[in-house]
């Protein structure tokens, strides 16, 4: 999208170097993650950077609309519901496919989700590409252009909302078996704060403690929340001495109930040219002939679980619960980003935090992922080079 820095990047690339760029990464932690590195940041335009503003712009008003939790009351019902929901979410990720629409580059919604993403290893991996490509210093992945520290204030400001750290967890489900644990392990060291699994919390009353290194039981205070109830349904073989549904005495970095507010359960109340065309499938008056354009999807999955890309009139027929899928109208993924051989697809996900006293979210850093498939994608993506996930830099 720069073809000043694309040149400069591509010019400079070598296989040893994208070696040397992941091993950087692995050394943090001993550790590579297990998610398909990208070898090349994406470069947005202004142009394109005002579009994405604008288009996230637009899908906060509809979030600060009065009636949204009375229009998003449903997906609670369909799902569960935590009790003790703060007033609006705390982190935010808008993700948008780069699409082409007649002629014209334009990003097109494709998922919008109340839930924390990788917000700590982005930052990390904006300075593993500085390590290796020395004049992308010239370029920054914040949005409006703030300082890798300001970022992190505001970051731990989110998480830990003034309480001492060892009171605030990061919680997740066996967390050392997630693909995300490096954004984990970056967090920890970042923030300052342990991270937790569900079955190691015990509940006293009201309360909930974990156990420290020395085997002390700790009060916790705030949850930095990255379970995935999807997941946690599925997994009846842990033992938990709590529930999530329970009266707790405890606040939450991102409570749960956001992650069914904020989803594609959303995206049929959307209009507007950034918009897709998108039906709950309880809401569809009769099928779609041309099926080939459609893509069906679960309202309330993870990481593109259950997704069907080929529909048949057959596979609409099957759903059982179609108030918990959506029909979605396909949209062309423009190949944007200039590999060795060839044009490969991008889609950006802006990452926001949304403080307790203000009234918007902050749009600050983002997330891309490269992808040569059908979809974006590890399964549509496999034994490909240059795809996975980056980061998108824009120009200061």
């Amino acid at each position: 999208m720069i073809s000043k820095y694309r040149e400069l990047f591509n010019a400079q690339f070598t296989e040893k170097k994208y070696q040397e760029f992941k091993d950087d990464i692995a050394s943090d932690f001993n550790y590579m993650p297990t998610f398909r590195l990208g070898e090349t940041p994406f470069f947005i335009s202004k142009e394109l950077k005002n579009q994405l503003i604008e288009g996230c712009n637009e899908v906060i008003s509809f979030i600060q609309k009065e009636d949204f939790k009375l229009l998003t009351d449903k997906s609670l019902e369909l799902n569960h519901k935590v009790p003790n929901e703060d007033d609006h979410t705390t982190f935010l990720a808008i993700d948008f496919g780069i699409c082409e629409e007649d002629g014209a580059v334009i990003p097109k919604l494709i998922e919008v989700q109340g839930f924390p993403s990788l917000y700590n290893y982005q930052i990390n991996l904006y300075d593993k590409f500085k390590n290796h490509y020395p004049f992308l210093n010239e370029l920054t992945p914040f949005i409006n252009n703030i300082e890798p520290q300001e970022y992190l204030d505001i970051l731990e400001e989110a998480i830990c909302n003034n309480h001492p750290k060892e009171n605030v967890i990061l919680l997740e489900i066996e967390p050392e078996k997630q693909n995300t644990k490096i954004d984990f392990y970056y967090c920890r060291r970042d923030i300052g704060i342990p991270i937790v699994c569900v079955t190691e919390l015990i509940k006293k009353g009201k309360q909930l403690f974990y156990k420290n290194e020395k085997g002390d039981e700790i009060l916790v205070k705030r949850i930095y929340n990255r379970v995935i109830f999807d997941e946690l349904d599925l997994r009846t073989d842990l033992k938990l001495n709590f529930h999530f549904s329970d009266e707790l005495d405890v606040e939450w970095a991102g409570h749960p109930n956001w992650f069914f507010r904020i989803s594609k359960f959303i995206l049929p109340f959307l209009k507007g040219k950034y918009f897709i065309e998108t039906t709950l499938l309880s809401e569809l008056k009769e099928i779609p002939q041309d099926l080939e354009n459609y893509v069906l999807k679960p309202l309330f999955s993870f990481s593109g679980t259950g997704v069907i890309f080929h529909v048949i009139k057959e596979d609409i027929e099957a759903v059982v619960e179609k108030e918990l899928y959506i029909l979605q109208k396909k949209v062309n993924y423009l190949p944007i980003v200039q590999s060795p051989d060839g044009k490969v697809k991008a889609e950006v996900r802006v990452l926001c935090v949304w403080k307790n006293e203000d009234a918007a979210p902050t749009l600050l850093c983002n997330l891309v992922r490269l992808s040569r498939g059908e979809m974006i994608g590890v399964k549509f993506n496999k034994d490909k080079d240059w795809v996975g996930g980056t980061l998108g830099l824009f120009e200061r």
